[in-house]
């Protein structure tokens, strides 16, 4: 009786010698998509603040590196054989970062996991993030998605941890076809038309703080 343990596991193994590996999936490896900020160009003066971006907090369910699409029902799901390039907070916050560093002319902006290493902080709530079906039917049936992306800003000072100004961007953008191209493509449409506004104000709101030094 001690050795069957030792022959079950011979048995297996010559099994899957036989038959291919126990691990093997046929299953085809997903799709990953990254998206990108747009650079806008500017010849105004650098602006001398430091700015950390922050992890981004992100609304649960949204918290993953899986493409959400969500039902009329509120039905939260995801799209098969697809995912970004990392969790939700890591793509938001380097897209963040990539929006100021080609479009607000500061000094410096990096992200910090200590929030008061740096002059200024700027922490990001992703409310929404996801492909939204007008009907029941809107993936099954072909109907194209509208892209939500709603982010909430905040910035400070970190000297003495003085919240400065609060903003948020809401942006929808309708996906052109129901593929996950087309979607995905929304997608960086919409979050980088958040994001601007994001700058914008950001922006805006350190100026005035200077102005009143």
């Amino acid at each position: 009786m001690k050795n069957l343990p030792y022959l079950y596991v011979v048995s297996v193994l010559a099994l899957a010698a036989c038959s291919g590996s126990l691990f093997q999936s046929k299953t085809p490896p997903p799709s990953v998509y990254l998206l990108s900020a747009k650079a806008v160009p500017s010849g105004a003066e650098i602006i001398p603040v430091d700015l950390a971006v922050l992890k981004p907090r992100v609304r649960t369910g949204l918290d993953t590196d899986l493409i959400a699409a969500l039902y009329p029902d509120r039905r939260l799901d995801y799209f098969a054989g697809a995912r970004w390039s990392g969790p939700l907070d890591e793509v938001v916050q380097d897209l963040a970062l990539q929006a100021f560093r080609g479009r607000a002319r500061f000094r410096n902006v990096h992200a910090d996991a200590s929030a008061f290493g740096s002059g200024y902080w700027l922490e990001i709530d992703v409310a929404d993030f996801q492909a939204e079906y007008f009907t029941d039917r809107g993936a099954a049936g072909g109907g194209a998605p509208t892209v939500h992306v709603h982010l909430i800003g905040r910035v400070g000072n970190s000297s003495d941890r003085r919240i400065l100004g609060r903003f948020e961007a809401d942006q929808r953008q309708p996906a052109t076809d129901n593929r996950v191209t087309a979607i995905v493509e929304a997608y960086n449409q919409a979050a980088d038309a958040a994001l601007g506004q994001i700058v914008a104000e950001t922006a805006e709101t350190l100026n005035r703080n200077l102005e009143r030094r």
